[in-house]
């Protein structure tokens, strides 16, 4: 892990030192995501897939591989080193809980990449791409509201690439493969990025009846959801996160689609909820091993790889936030929120990065020397 995420860790109980951290992450928010070129996706140079009838660890890969290239090119990805370590802080867990179940075959977890990209998007939103990549939007990190609601999305699509449904889905298409590996290179980039221009390049290139065709087939079959919702629970509970997590997540999701998602919940249309999702899961939590139930302590699979507290949690969901908005006016709600005698560590946290952004960075040392 990064030495700041270390000092975020450490620092809970101590407070110059998180202040220190703070300030260090400061610099990090000031600045935002590095001003990488653009590049419009295609679907060039990618694996000859023969006639889609099986695809094989190797040719995934490299069709992860190539996608990853386009959206490390997007502006919109994000390389912020407290985030990254947070989020690896929960995935590791997952990944090790599912090697320990047998999810993940040896074979499988040497070639796939395993690798998590943030985007700096507001738009709640997570993806499982080949090869063992996922996307993952600031927006999702910032309306979880503890470290389990957002293990169980993160769960549910490692389960994905742990069953290889991708791989199935492409296979299944056949000699569509090509195009449905065109349309899931601007699909990622449209789904991860917020700026107009991304969804013009997607919309450009995929216009048309049969694209549309296509965008239909890139959702995972009821099956697929379902056989994620499943193994993802006990991957989740495995690593020591209580089951209730995926409930809570799918609360929040069913309440954002009887409110007429208004485009903000991505996810939603890529991972449709049913009735039927959501009582499976209620009905597992009371078979979760003793450990992951909220009246007992929390287990991991090592010692080692203790969850995170929902206090880090707290933090880092602020900082998804601030660093997901674009215009200064809600920076500056934040800042006089944080201002307020009576502020949470979060709101002082979301304030000192709002002040950072703001160019007020004397007063953004302040805010963080209170915590």
């Amino acid at each position: 892990m990064h030495r700041t995420f270390h000092l975020f860790l450490s620092g809970l109980r101590r407070p110059r030192v998180l202040a220190g951290a703070l300030l260090l992450g400061l610099a990090a928010a000031a600045g935002g995501p590095s001003p990488l070129a653009s590049a419009p996706a295609h679907a060039q140079g990618l694996p000859t897939l023969g006639d889609g009838a099986g695809l094989t660890l190797s040719a995934e890969r490299e069709i992860g591989d190539d996608i990853a290239r386009q959206i490390y090119r997007d502006p919109d990805y994000l390389d912020d080193p407290p985030l990254v370590d947070y989020l690896q802080s929960i995935w590791q867990p997952l990944l090790a809980a599912a090697r320990e179940r047998g999810d993940v075959s040896p074979e499988v977890a040497e070639r796939m990449a395993w690798e998590l990209m943030i985007n700096r998007v507001k738009e709640v939103n997570a993806f499982a791409l080949p090869g063992g990549y996922l996307g993952v939007n600031l927006g999702l990190v910032a309306v979880t509201q503890n470290p389990q609601e957002l293990a169980s999305v993160l769960a549910h699509e490692l389960s994905h690439v742990s069953q290889r449904h991708i791989a199935r889905m492409l296979s299944e298409q056949g000699k569509q493969t090509p195009w449905l590996i065109g349309a899931m290179i601007l699909g990622a980039l449209a789904a991860g990025s917020s700026s107009s221009s991304s969804v013009d390049v997607a919309n450009a290139a995929i216009a048309g009846s049969q694209a549309l065709a296509v965008q239909n087939q890139l959702n995972f079959s009821r099956d697929m959801e379902r056989e994620a919702d499943r193994v993802g629970f006990g991957v989740l509970t495995t690593a020591g996160f209580p089951g209730e997590g995926f409930v809570q997540m799918f609360d929040k999701l069913q309440q954002a689609s009887r409110l007429n998602d208004d485009g903000s919940f991505p996810y939603l249309r890529s991972h449709p909820l049913t009735t039927e999702r959501m009582a499976d899961m209620r009905a597992r939590i009371p078979l979760a091993p003793a450990g992951t139930r909220p009246d007992g302590p929390r287990v991991g699979v090592a010692p080692l790889m203790a969850v995170p507290d929902e206090e880090v949690h707290a933090l880092m969901a602020a900082r998804a936030r601030v660093l997901a908005e674009n215009g200064p006016d809600r920076l500056r709600v934040w800042l006089r929120q944080g201002q307020q005698a009576d502020a949470d560590a979060a709101a002082l946290y979301a304030a000192a990065l709002s002040a950072s952004r703001l160019g007020q960075h004397g007063l953004a040392g302040q805010l963080a020397a209170r915590l």
